[in-house]
């Protein structure tokens, strides 16, 4: 299988610049192993004219099949020859896509130090697939790519042109051009639709592959019309991964919506969330929560609250209780447990920390700071900083909150960040969240020996909270309590554990006598 790039150019801006962006030597045949064979970059025309830049890869049959494509499925003997004969060598797939990526990472990412200027312009571009599968035709081959600035060309070829009678192939001649785009748009777009018309991914699509169609997809994917296909195809239809391609897509907009979007978007995002009782704040959304619906009791129809809106409730009703005025909401995220606090006006200070500018800035937006009043400004806070180190900004305060935050911290880290909040801020009163997983049981969705979000990095049972908040607790001179919050189910318990820690002053002066 093979793609052409070509561009045309002038003396002053010669086409041969093409061999700077990709970085690859015109007057080079070079070569470049793969996991599956071999891909070949030369250049058929090479002046300042007149630039052609090709990539070949040759694939590996046999090493396709001992890599797990379609291996063991037994069947009749014509389906197991099908595993060595096949359209993969010829047909432009994923592994093409994947072979763009490998050879031209840098041009991809539009990084050129050689012609920096180059990189960042729009240049006359011609590609060419003389072999493209397209699942859905040409129609479909021209609705991905034309909104975003190609002119396209896509002519059906026939299964055998001796026999015009047999009618087209699925596979279709691609010609893009266009004089509106980067080299770098240009390669991120064919990495994203390239497996996206073949509709088939030569190997397994985990949680990754989130990142890379996000990374590719960046300033297009975003407001593409066939933005849910193209999610679909590329993640191979795993409902999981798609909907974390849908709510990052969605906090994206949110953070580069106007002033007088972001109220709207806002209370979508959160009707949504509510509706399938999703986790907020440092917590991220679990399909097993928004399949089954976390704001039900099991066994009802009766809806209630969402989890994340239980366990908010949950955290303030606790503060007041402690008469907690100055709050550190760590790990704050997206700033909704902020917002919420920010209601009561017996809370008189209020600060956000999160290790994410990103998150930070979303909190801002959500909580529209630059139009708030000054006396409310006056109580709210948004600072970056790492909860796994000390921070003196944060010492002296009534109450801090870790809602849902220790399980997203490796374990050999959760010492330090124990030692940064309960050792050197030392605030009065902690409150601590956290999944319970005896209760993942009772997500009918997630399967069995699953965490419920693929960053978490343990989940607890009620008895491994316990244990170490209890040691947490005789360490730093604390009294612990624990709380359930959502249903508490008479088996496996509440679906979110929570300890509530007060400073406890006889125990701190025993300790400094002895240590005295």
């Amino acid at each position: 299988m093979f793609l052409t790039i070509t561009t045309t150019g002038t003396p002053a801006r010669p086409a041969t610049d093409l061999g700077f962006l990709l970085h690859k030597h015109p007057d080079r045949a070079q070569a470049f192993p793969t996991s599956y064979g071999t891909a070949h970059v030369l250049y058929p025309a090479a002046d300042d004219e007149r630039c052609t830049a090709a990539l070949l890869l040759e694939v590996d049959a046999v090493a396709l099949v001992r890599k797990g494509r379609g291996k063991g499925r037994g069947g009749a003997p014509d389906a197991a020859l099908a595993q060595y004969v096949n359209d993969r060598p010829y047909a432009a797939s994923s592994l093409l896509a994947v072979a763009l990526s490998s050879v031209f990472s840098s041009a991809m990412k539009g990084v050129c130090a050689a012609r920096p200027e180059r990189a960042g312009m729009a240049m006359p571009l011609r590609i060419e697939v003389p072999a493209l599968p397209a699942r859905g035709g040409a129609d479909l081959v021209r609705r991905l790519f034309e909104p975003l600035g190609w002119t396209v060309t896509a002519e059906p070829v026939a299964l055998d042109a001796e026999f015009p009678e047999w009618g087209d192939s699925r596979y279709v001649g691609l010609v893009l051009e266009s004089s509106e785009l980067t080299l770098a748009e240009a390669l991120r777009h064919l990495y994203v639709l390239l497996p996206v018309l073949d509709d088939a991914k030569h190997y397994w699509v985990s949680v990754d592959e989130v990142d890379k169609l996000l990374r590719a997809g960046e300033g297009w994917l975003p407001d593409h019309p066939e933005q849910q296909l193209i999610t679909n195809r590329y993640l191979s239809r795993r409902w999981s991964l798609t909907r974390q391609v849908r709510e990052r897509l969605e906090l994206v907009r949110l953070a580069q919506a106007d002033d007088s979007e972001v109220e709207e978007i806002d209370n979508a995002v959160e009707e949504i969330r509510d509706a399938a009782g999703e986790e907020s704040g440092a917590e991220e959304v679990t399909q097993a929560e928004e399949a089954t619906g976390a704001g039900k009791e099991t066994g009802t129809q009766e809806r209630t609250p969402s989890l994340a809106m239980q366990r908010r409730d949950a955290i303030a009703a606790a503060l007041r209780a402690f008469d907690a005025g100055r709050v550190l909401d760590l790990g704050c995220g997206q700033g909704q447990l902020v917002q919420e606090l920010l209601k009561d006006p017996r809370f008189t200070e209020i600060v956000g920390v999160d290790v994410s500018m990103r998150a930070l800035t979303i909190a801002s937006r959500r909580l529209k700071l630059d139009r708030m009043g000054e006396r409310q400004a006056s109580r709210v806070t948004l600072v970056q900083g790492s909860l796994t180190y000390t921070d003196n900004r944060l010492k002296g305060y009534d109450a801090a909150v870790l809602s849902e935050v220790v399980e997203h911290v490796d374990l050999p880290r959760l010492s330090a960040l124990e030692y940064a909040v309960f050792g050197s801020a030392r605030p009065r009163t902690v409150l601590v969240t956290t999944p319970n997983v005896e209760y993942n049981v009772r997500w009918e969705t997630l399967p069995a020996g699953h965490a419920r979000h693929g960053d978490h990095r343990f989940e607890w049972t009620r008895e491994e909270f316990r244990t170490w908040a209890r040691q947490v607790a005789e360490r730093h001179g604390y009294i612990v309590e624990f709380t359930p919050v959502g249903p508490d189910d008479p088996e496996v318990g509440p679906p979110t554990q929570m300890a509530t820690f007060e400073r406890n002053a006889a125990t701190l002066a025993t300790k400094e006598e002895k240590t005295a």
